[in-house]
Formats: structure tokens, sequence, C-alpha cells
């Protein structure tokens, strides 16, 4: 139920709130009335201070017919005041006696005794003027002077008439003729009365009466105003807010019962000042009504405090239980939505367990999940605890509440039966599956006694009867189980049979009948060689010295039952022989006791072959090639598919859907190749396992995408670091049940690039060197390393900052590594000399198939920064135009690049022999091949492919071109031939003609053994290559831990060249060391040095080395 629910069921209590505001109301409606009925609608401050100055006053007197007396006493200013505050003055006086007693008379008494007539005559013009009241008559003191007198009395009879037509005038020459009107007690001292009168006294009373009067009005209008606000209808739906509200309420509540209880003292204080004042002169009939008045706002004043007093209590009341309510239905939509999921994940347990073990995994988590049913019902139970108790509250939402106690205590009492009944069939089928796994145990350890028991230790009488009391005894512990039959176990267990659970049964009971025959055989040999010696037969005992080996388990259901012949998964001692069959490596039992022993020793040979070891590890790289497929299959349905989800886009942060390609990069692309090409093509390889070299190199253009994903992963890395914990991720984890993050799984393709180069490695291992696919295993070893190798040098790649260009246009990287550096010119004013002498600088060279870049490696350090090395853009050098020097004097880790016919040379110096070959060869490679494009052209431009002419000694301008060399050279100078322009050094160059510039070779002129001619040069490399021939060789020259298997020789070590690939590799075999490996020929060379079969000489060594160069222009 939402908050408009909620809201609905407010509005339906119990009408006692409403009931309570309509009193209140009410009571402010007659306070109000009162204060219309006994105020003045002019206050004394509106009359510009005249009150207080005396103009005129009411000292409470009355006249004839209780009119009231207004005085006007001497007054010098009086012609002074303005017409509109004279008006406001006369208003205000009878304004007060009026709201007490409407339609009530006045006399004036305009006392002007020191006065003119000229003063009279204008006051009694401007009181006919300005007079709002019922004027009875007027009074007037004329004065006493003689001349005054005189011209009053003249004065007034001239101008009776315009008087008396207004108002009754009266004329009076003395105080003893004002008796005559008015009687004495009801006249002030001043005119000879006796009415006590202050002015002052008057004034702060009247003040006092009009603040109270306003100060009630102010009251009323506000706790109707409060109580209007607290009658709204519309309440929040948050606890909060309604905490909020009745903090708020309550404060104000407390305010305006200080004013009240404020106010209430001010009137007490003003109705007692009123009784002594009444006290004193009982005939002051104006205190009289003002002490009724005041008394009657203070008794109307209480009734609407009581009013509002309950009405508030009310409606505090009504918003404490809404706060009550709202929290419970919270509380009620939590539970349910928990014994929601705990129904749903009851509904997910399976009934269906086929093995022992599912059942039991099923057993484990239905306990788990039992128990935390039974944390959340506790919970609910003390949710329904509550409901009762604000229900027994009188709560004014009692059946909503009694009706989510009955839902909850329905969903639990449902959840619970569900988990019990679920319980109840899963324990009886995990009953069921335990006695049909004993029983097959049972069977088990009866094959494994018979194949145990050694055909030469029963010959005797004795050794046969110890036979038959091992087999009694086997046969007392067999499981009651297999003594019901199927039938009466079906009976027994009907409510948890399935299908799968139904044929274990029934090769359970057949694997027993197998089982008993084979016994009862046994059994029936066993007595014959009991009761009769027979002499023992010699036969061939497999090493009976050997204790035997630990028992393995008897087939499982998964075997096939074919007649009376069953397959058992057994580990025995003796001679063995292998019986392939698809599957693993059985023994096949029969029912004849000499077949099966001879079966039983005979079937296991070769359980450590080559061909059981390499099946073991497909098996592996198949197991795995699965499990890394799923695993991009939940990441891609799990994550990236759930980017798209609507329910989860509240936690999915806005800049990560747009950036998902970024954070997964191309695995989908991927998970299609592995799981629609790779993952069958490994599948159809499972009996086949010499066909997987040739699965990985057809396949090798597909690992391409790897290269890709590589080079994304630091980006995706970067974009993980920002977002890791993001809600969305740690959703989708959830949901997954993954242990660990996705960082984790976005690692699994770089990974499992590297699995693939163990596992072959592993199947080249186990794989003889004549065996069937292991040249197609080397090549795929070969090229997963050169992926590998070609993905780290790509991921390099991507960190070339400051190259102007495209580094897609120089063609693939081949190569990058760290060098040291020395760089001579051959012209311009830096020329340097004599390298040595000076610090190399570091730099990280990047060999393309058309460029040679140099850069300069940058790292950021401190907190936050990134890791990754970027690597500063410092020179090109274009291939077409390079040349190398491959021997350097005095170090045998440096080699030259020259550049322009020497323009520029680069002594680069490598960390090991084994980078520098690696790299000269590839160097080598690339000038090859350039070479060999260009006597293409040659040979198409001029039609002549096998035509090859001597060529004119060099030029200058041909120096320009691409060159290998091997010399010793000094100061990174190479050392040029003096014979180099000779007749007999110009019939060692050829060069293919039609080319506009001429193609020189100059090959180094090996010395070697066996009379072959020095001076016949060798035009390739794979020429060279093919001088090595299988055999054993001694080792002149170090090589550190070479390649991938970590091979190690040393100088003096005995090696052993097996065979070579088809990519000019040698396996190679470390005598010496017991170590094995492939290695390319020039490294062979390095280490060999101008070799013959059982003798070596140094490569390296100045009388062994000619000058060889291959360039191209």
């Amino acid at each position: 139920m939402g908050p408009a629910s909620l809201q609905e069921e407010t509005e339906q209590e119990p009408g006692g709130e409403m009931e309570c505001y309509h009193s209140l109301l009410q009571a402010g409606s007659q306070l109000e009335n009162t204060l219309q009925q006994v105020s003045v609608p002019m206050s004394m401050k509106e009359v510009d201070g005249y009150i207080e100055k005396q103009v005129a006053y009411l000292s409470g007197g009355r006249g004839e017919d209780s009119s009231v007396i207004i005085t006007l006493p001497e007054y010098s200013a009086f012609s002074d005041i303005p017409e509109e505050s004279l008006a406001k003055v006369l208003t205000y006086l009878t304004l007060i006696p009026r709201a007490r007693q409407p339609g009530v008379k006045f006399i004036i008494i305009l006392d002007r005794r020191l006065d003119t007539w000229t003063s009279i005559k204008t006051a009694l013009a401007r009181i006919a003027a300005s007079f709002p009241g019922n004027l009875h008559l007027v009074l007037v003191l004329r004065p006493t002077s003689f001349f005054q007198r005189t011209v009053t009395d003249l004065g007034f009879r001239f101008s009776q008439e315009d008087f008396m037509l207004k108002m009754p005038v009266v004329m009076l020459s003395s105080v003893t003729d004002l008796l005559r009107y008015i009687d004495e007690n009801q006249l002030t001292s001043e005119f000879g009365g006796t009415l006590d009168y202050c002015h002052s006294d008057w004034i702060v009373l009247r003040t006092a009466i009009e603040s109270f009067a306003v100060t009630v009005k102010d009251i009323a209008q506000m706790l109707q105003a409060f109580g209007t606000e607290l009658a709204e209808p519309e309440l929040p739906d948050e606890g909060t807010a309604i905490v909020h509200l009745l903090s708020i309420h309550t404060d104000k509540y407390r305010k305006l019962k200080e004013a009240i209880w404020s106010v209430s003292k001010e009137g007490r204080h003003l109705l007692a000042s009123l009784e002594a004042s009444g006290r004193e002169e009982d005939s002051l009939w104006d205190i009289r009504l003002d002490w009724e008045t005041v008394q009657r706002l203070l008794a109307q004043l209480r009734d609407m405090e009581s009013a509002f007093d309950g009405f508030f209590e009310k409606h505090h009341l009504k918003l404490q239980q809404y706060l009550q309510l709202l929290r419970y239905e919270h509380s009620f939509q939590e539970m349910e939505l928990s014994l929601e999921r705990l129904a749903t994940q009851e509904r997910e347990v399976s009934l269906s367990g086929e093995t022992l073990t599912q059942t039991e995994q099923t057993l484990r988590d239905l306990d788990s999940l039992e128990a935390h049913a039974q944390e959340e019902m506790a919970r609910a139970q003390t949710i329904i605890l509550h409901g009762h108790q604000l229900a027994a509250c009188h709560h004014y939402a009692m059946a909503l509440i009694v009706q989510r106690c009955n839902e909850l205590r329905h969903r639990c009492d449902t959840l619970s039966k569900a988990l019990r009944a679920k319980h109840t069939h899963l324990s009886q089928a995990h009953q069921l599956l335990l006695r049909l796994d004993q029983a097959q145990s049972w069977c088990d350890d009866g094959a494994y006694l018979l194949a145990q028991q050694l055909v030469e230790k029963f010959q005797s009488k004795e050794g046969a009867q110890a036979a038959l009391k091992d087999i009694d005894r086997f046969l007392e512990g067999a499981p009651s189980l297999l003594g019901s039959g199927p039938d009466l176990l079906a009976v027994e267990f009907e409510s948890v049979l399935t299908p799968e659970i139904q044929v274990q049964i029934e090769k359970t009971f057949e694997k027993h009948t197998a089982v008993q025959e084979m016994i009862h055989n046994r059994q029936v040999c066993l007595r014959k060689l009991a009761d009769k010696h027979v002499r023992p037969i010699q036969l061939v005992a497999p090493r009976p010295e050997n204790p035997p080996r630990s028992k393995s388990p008897l087939f499982s259901p998964k075997h096939g039952v074919d007649g009376l012949k069953f397959s058992f998964d057994l580990s025995l001692p003796g001679k063995r022989t292998s019986r392939k069959s698809p599957g693993s490596r059985k023994i096949e039992v029969m029912h004849d006791y000499q077949e099966n022993r001879s079966s039983l020793l005979s079937s296991l040979e070769g359980e450590d072959s080559p061909d059981l070891l390499k099946r073991h590890v497909m098996r592996e790289l198949i197991e795995t090639e699965r499990v890394y497929v799923e695993e991009l299959l939940s990441v891609l349905l799990g994550y990236r598919g759930e980017m798209e989800n609507p329910g989860l886009s509240g936690l999915l942060p806005p800049i990560l859907q747009s950036k998902k390609d970024i954070l997964f990069g191309n695995m989908p692309e991927i998970y299609n190749f592995h799981s629609r090409v790779f993952l069958q093509d490994l599948e159809g390889c499972l009996e086949t396992p010499e066909g997987v070299g040739a699965c990985f190199l057809e396949r090798k253009e597909n690992f391409q995408v790897y290269e890709c994903y590589c080079q994304n992963k630091s980006r995706s890395e970067s974009l993980w670091r920002q977002f890791s914990d993001c809600a969305f991720f740690q959703e989708c984890q959830k949901k997954l049940e993954h242990k660990l993050g996705l960082d984790s799984y976005l690692l699994k393709p770089v990974q499992r690039l590297t699995k693939y180069q163990l596992l072959l490695k592993e199947l080249l291992k186990y794989s003889p060197g004549g065996c069937e696919g292991t040249s197609e295993l080397q090549g795929a070893l070969a090229a997963m390393l050169d992926l590998l190798k070609s993905v780290n040098d790509s991921m390099h790649q991507i960190a070339i900052t400051g190259y102007q260009g495209e580094l897609s246009d120089l063609g693939r990287v081949l190569m990058q590594g760290s060098f040291s550096v020395w760089i001579s010119h051959k012209k311009g004013p830096t020329r340097m000399k004599e390298l040595a002498r000076f610090k190399p600088m570091q730099r990280h060279l990047f060999l393309y198939e058309r460029a040679l870049l140099f850069c300069k490696r940058r790292e950021e350090h401190g907190e936050g920064a990134d890791k990754t090395p970027s690597y500063s853009f410092k020179h090109c050098l274009k291939m077409s135009a390079v040349g190398i020097t491959e021997n350097v004097k005095g170090d045998v880790k440096k080699f030259e690049i020259w550049y322009s016919g020497r323009e520029e040379v680069y002594l680069v110096q490598a960390n090991t022999v084994e980078v520098k070959m690696a790299w000269l060869n590839d160097l080598r490679r690339i000038l090859t091949n350039q070479q060999k494009l260009l006597k293409d052209e040659h040979c198409v431009n001029n039609q002549m492919p096998d035509h090859i002419q001597l060529s004119p000694p060099l030029s200058e301008s041909k120096q320009q071109r691409a060159s290998i060399s091997s010399e010793d050279t000094e100061s990174g100078r190479s050392s040029p031939d003096p014979q180099s322009h000779s007749p007999q050094h110009r019939r060692n160059r050829r060069s293919w003609p039609g080319a506009p510039h001429s193609v020189d070779i100059c090959e180094g002129l090996e010395e070697w053994g066996g009379g072959e001619d020095p001076s016949q040069p060798s035009d390739t490399e794979e020429e060279d290559a093919a001088q090595l021939a299988p055999g054993r060789y001694k080792a002149l020259a170090e090589c550190s831990r070479y390649g991938p298997d970590d091979l190690t020789i040393k100088s003096g070590d005995v090696i052993q060249l097996q065979h070579e690939d088809s990519e000019g590799h040698w396996l190679v075999k470390n005598l010496s060391r017991r170590q094995e490996g492939i290695i390319p020929v020039p490294n062979l060379h390095m280490i060999l040095g101008n070799s013959s079969r059982g003798q070596s000489t140094r490569l390296g060594d100045p009388g062994n080395l000619k000058a060889r160069k291959l360039s191209s222009p």
C-alpha cells in the first residue's frame, strides 16, 4: 500500500479531531463577536495626542436619562485645534459609551469662565459641526468678568436662535446653576461635585483595555489560523517529514500557549485594577461595564484555549499514529520483498538432483536458505507483534494493520511449509543416492578385491581358503539396498524418483549382478582349489614385490553396459598393456576367471605413456576453454548487457553508457571467435591431440583480435579505476554471484592468451620428435609466442608521443626495447669523436617494417600518477637508407646502425647478447626482403631474371643504401677493406641489371673446416643455416636463459642439435644441464662459432671473421 492509500486511511478515521476543530472555530467566532461589540474602532493613538492634553474627557458622570457627560475644560489653544483632530477627539469619546450602550445621549459641559464670547461662539460652532453622537444638551459656563459676561449675554441673545437650531445650548452664569441640571455626585470637583476623576489614570486604564482587546483579537486569529493549518488533510509520505512536522507543530503550540498565558495574565491584572476602582466608588457605571467586558473576554479566551488544546491533542495523536502507520507500512513492504525473494530462491532450488554431490550441494544451499528464512521470519514475527500492539492502542488504522499482520503470517507459513516439503524431498533423495553410492562403492571394492587376489598366493589349499574367507567377509558387508531389489526400492522412494535416478538404480543393480557373477565364478574356482590341491601353474607374476596401488572408484554410470561385460577404472600392480577405448583407460572384466586375470594383469600398461599425458593436457585445454567462454559470456550478459537494462539505469552513471566500448573493448568479437569457431575446433581434436597444432595455425590470424583488446586495456583500466565503486557494478556482481570484481574478468583474455603457450609447451613436451603433428605444435607455439610479443610491442607503441604522422604508415611493429645509444655525425659543427668516452643516451627503439624510431622513455611518479610509461619521439630512420654493422670490437653486445651512407652512425648496446641477436635477425630480414623486392623489380623491367653481370666500382652516390656488414670497428666506425675496389672484389659483387643503382653484396666469408673454399660466399642466411647438421657440439659462448623455455647454455656445455623447423629454429638439448629449447640459427652461430661436429671455434675470433655486406639502394 502506498502513501495515497495511507492518506485515505487517515481521512477515514473517526470524527473526533474534526469536532474539536469545529469547536475551536465556534469559540473563535464568539470571541470575535464579543470583540466587535465591546471594542472601539478607533484607538487613543489615532487622536493625535489631544486626549492626553485634556481637550475633552469622559469623567464618568451621568446626566438625566443616563446621558453621558463629556467635559471640555478651559483650553486656551482650543481655537488652534484642527477641525479633523477635534472631530477625532469627539468621535473617540462618543464611541466608548456607544460601544457599551448603543443610542446613548450626550451632555457637553463647555467651561469658558475665563474666556471670551468670541471663543464661546467659535467653540459652539465647531462642536455643532464635529459632534458625531446624539447631543442632548450643551451647558456653557460663561465668562466671570463683567465685561465678558455682558458681551456674552448680548451675543448669545442675538445668536441664540442659530445655536438652538443646531443643538440645545444653556448659558450658565455659575457652577451653582450647573447643579440644577446635573447631580453633584456626577460632577467633578472643579465644578463643585464629588465625582473623583483622574485624567492620567483614565488614560492608563483606557490604554490597557484597548491593548488587552487587541491582544485577545490577535490570539484568537492565531489560534484559528493554526487550527486551519492543522486541519489540512494533505500529509507528507516520508517519516522524516512527519517527524519534522510534529516538531514544528509542537513548537508553534508551545508559543501560542505562552501567548495565551501572557494575555490571560494581562487580563487578570486589568480586572484586578478595575475591581479596585469599583470598590472605591460603586457609582462609577463605566468601570463596572469595563470590568464586565474584560471578564467576558477572559472567559471566552479560556473557552477558545480549551477547544484549541483538545483539537491539538487530537491532531498530534493523529500525526503520531500516522507516523507509526507509515513506519509500519515501510517495515511491512521491506519484509514482503524479503519474503518474496526467499520464496523465489526456494522455487529456484531444484528437486531433480542427478548425482549425490549435486544433491548434497543442493541440501547445503537449502539449509543456508532455511537459516536465512528463519532470521527473516523472526523479523516478520516482530513486525506482527508490533502491529498487534498498535491495534491494542486503538490506532485509527486498526483494520489495515490487522490485515498486514495476517498477510505476513500467511507468507511466513507458506514459505516455511514449502521449505520443509522441499527439505523432506531432498533428504529422501539424498538418502536414496547415498545408498546407491554405497552400493556402487561396494561393487567397486568387490572388483578391486578380486583384482588384488594374486593367483600365485591361492594356488595352495591354505591360500584358496584364505581368499574364500576374504570374499565371505566382504559379502557380509553388502549394503541392505542390494538385497531389497529395484522394485521394492522404487516403491519406498516413489515420491523422489526421477528418470535419471531410475537409470542409476537400474545401472547399480546391473553392476551388482555383474560383480555377483564375478564373485561367484571366483568362489567356484577357489573352492575347487581348496578341495583339491592342484600343482600351481607358472604364470607371469607382475612384480608382486611392489605394494598394491591405491584403488580408484569403479566405473561410473556413464560407462556403457554391453551384455555381461563391464568397464572398470582401476589401477592394479603388475605388467600393464594399454587398451584404447573412447573416454578413459578401462579394464575389461569377463566372467571366466582366467580371462579376468589376464585382462586385469595386462590392461593398464602405459599409464604414464606420453599419449595418455597428452590426452590429459588436451582435456585440460578444452575444459579451460569452455570455462573461458562461459566467463566471457557472463561478463557480456551480466555487465555489458545490463547497461541497457532500464531497471538499473538509475545506478549507472550516464558517462559510462557511452563508454562501454572502452570498458569492454572488443570482448564481444573475442567471444564470438572462441564460442563459434575455436572451441569447436578444439573439441574436434579431443581424440586426436596431434591436430591441435594445425588448429592453432589455421586460426592464427583470428588471434589478432587480442592485439586490439590489449591496446585498449590501459584505457579500460583507467575508466574502471574511475568508476570501480559504482553501485551498478556492485549490483551486477551480486546478481552474477561473482567473488571477484569486473576488473578481474576483464583481465581474463590477457591471462588466456598467456595460458595457450603454456599448454602448447606441455603438449610439445609429451610429443616425440618424429610424432605426427609435432612440427605443427612447434609452429603453434612459435605463433603464440610471436603473438604475445606483438601484443606487448603494440601496447608499447600506443604510448609513443610527439610523432608527426601516422604510425600505421610505418608498417607493423616488429621489435621494441631499451638500449644505450651513442651518436656520431659525419658532417656538421657538432661532430663527436671517440664516442666511448661520452656517457650514452638511453633510448627506446621501435623497429617497424619501413622505419626505425628512437624514443625517450618517460615515467610519471607520485601518488595518483599513471604507472604506464610513455615514449617521447626523438628521431626516425627510414629502413630504405639504413645499414648495420653486426659486431663492434670490444663488446659483443654492441652493434652499429648507420644511415644515409654513414652520415649518421648510431652505436647501440643491448642488455644481452640474445637481445642483440634477435634485433639483428629482424633487421637482416627486413633488409633482405628489400633486396629481394629490388631484384624482382629489376628482373621484371629487363625481362632477364636469370642474367647476372658485373657492376662497376661503387660511386659516392651509391653509398646511400641499406647494407649489412660484419666488421671489427673502433669508436663506432667501420674499417673498410683496402681491397674493396680490386678486380677480385668486383667479381665477388653481384648486381641486377636495369636498376637505377647497382645492388652490391659483399658476403661474409666464413672459414669452415673440411677444405671448403673460403672465397665462395653464402648468398643468404638460409645457406649458412643449412651448414648446421644434427649432432653434438661444444658451446664456446654463453646463452643465458634464451626464449620461453628458459634454456641456459654456458661456455663448455655439450649440446645436441636435434632437428630444424620450417622457420629456421633448431630444437636444442643441453646435455650438460638436461634442458631443452628452441634457438634460432644466428644465435647458434654465436654460441658455436665456426663449428664442425664435435668441435667448435669461437665465432667472434678475429681470424675467423671476414667482411660480409648485404646492401640495396
